[in-house]
């Protein structure tokens, strides 16, 4: 009991929170008005910064033709597809929670370890989260703007998505790298208790938005379904399609591997800044794309990991 306790801990945590928001919404709605959770997403971030090795700049130069073909998938045709996925859609909501969880960089953490199962390039595998969350500040307000303000009847400011990204996401990770001589080693000695720290925010937020949602969650019950399905189907699509294009860019096996597993994998962090930033309010429920699709992109995930593991030539694996 203890093991399967140990083993399913985060969907265990996931169904209290869960839960728990439902219980008690007033607790979510503080953790937004206070911007609680965005003080430990800066925190986080900060953290992420002192813990990426510099060196992975260096091992990576040799592949940046499927660094911009990663960045161009990951942040210009994932949002185009999701927008044209997400388009029939009855909820204009949902149709912002897609392009806004499509918008989003590279996630940092469950990509690179997933890749360094699959013993693909895991050096690569950073790089490609490093270079998304730095493009994305800026190609995020763009994006929206493009395939919202068009069809969706959608105010975006766009100057203020913008200086919150700057300030949220690329500020404390720049820092992160400035005080990583100092406290580097700090950062690998505590790297357990950070990586629950952020899987403990990663709850928070989940719990946040169902709170501040429920009531809209409630009328769309019937239909969450079929959001999952299409997220889930969004997700697979991208899988395959990255897949497709490193076998045409004719990429090095162990990058392939990193590509096609990391460039569709999109962070929770910066969709939970863009949605509670500029979203929340006229939107309440456009979080919830966002949250089915990390959910099950670590199925998929996961699976395209064990696939490539299986068929790794020898046994080195990837670098890293």
């Amino acid at each position: 009991m203890l093991a399967l306790l140990k083993k399913y801990w985060f969907l265990l945590s996931l169904a209290v929170a869960v839960v728990s928001a439902y219980a008690w919404p007033a607790t979510g709605e503080f953790l937004i008005r206070h911007e609680v959770l965005t003080v430990g997403l800066v925190l986080s971030f900060l953290l992420t910064g002192v813990s990426l090795e510099s060196r992975v700049i260096v091992n990576t130069l040799g592949s940046m033709k499927g660094l911009s073909a990663a960045i161009v998938s990951s942040l210009g045709i994932y949002p185009i597809v999701a927008w044209l996925f997400s388009s029939t859609l009855p909820y204009p909501e949902l149709v912002v929670g897609c392009c806004i969880l499509a918008t989003a960089p590279a996630t940092i953490s469950s990509g690179t370890i997933l890749t360094a199962f699959a013993r693909g390039n895991v050096a690569f595998s950073v790089f490609i989260c490093i270079a998304t969350h730095f493009i994305a500040v800026f190609s995020i307000p763009l994006m929206l703007t493009l395939l919202l303000g068009a069809g969706a009847g959608v105010e975006l400011p766009v100057l203020t998505v913008l200086s919150g990204l700057v300030l949220k996401v690329l500020l404390p990770l720049f820092m992160g790298q400035l005080l990583k001589p100092a406290v580097g080693r700090y950062a690998k000695r505590f790297a357990p208790a950070i990586s629950i720290f952020q899987s403990l925010l990663i709850l928070l937020m989940i719990l946040a938005a169902v709170a501040s949602s429920a009531d809209r969650l409630n009328q769309m019950a019937g239909f969450l379904i079929i959001v999952a399905i299409l997220v889930g189907g969004l997700h697979l699509f991208m899988v395959v399609l990255n897949y497709l294009l490193a076998r045409v860019l004719r990429l090095d096996y162990e990058t392939l591997v990193a590509f096609t597993i990391h460039t569709p994998q999109k962070t929770l962090a910066v969709s939970f800044l863009v949605w509670s930033g500029s979203f929340a309010a006229e939107f309440p429920g456009a979080f919830v794309p966002a949250i089915l699709c990390h959910l099950l992109q670590m199925i998929t995930g996961t699976l395209t990991a064990h696939y490539f593991r299986k068929r790794a030539p020898g046994k080195g694996g990837g670098t890293g």
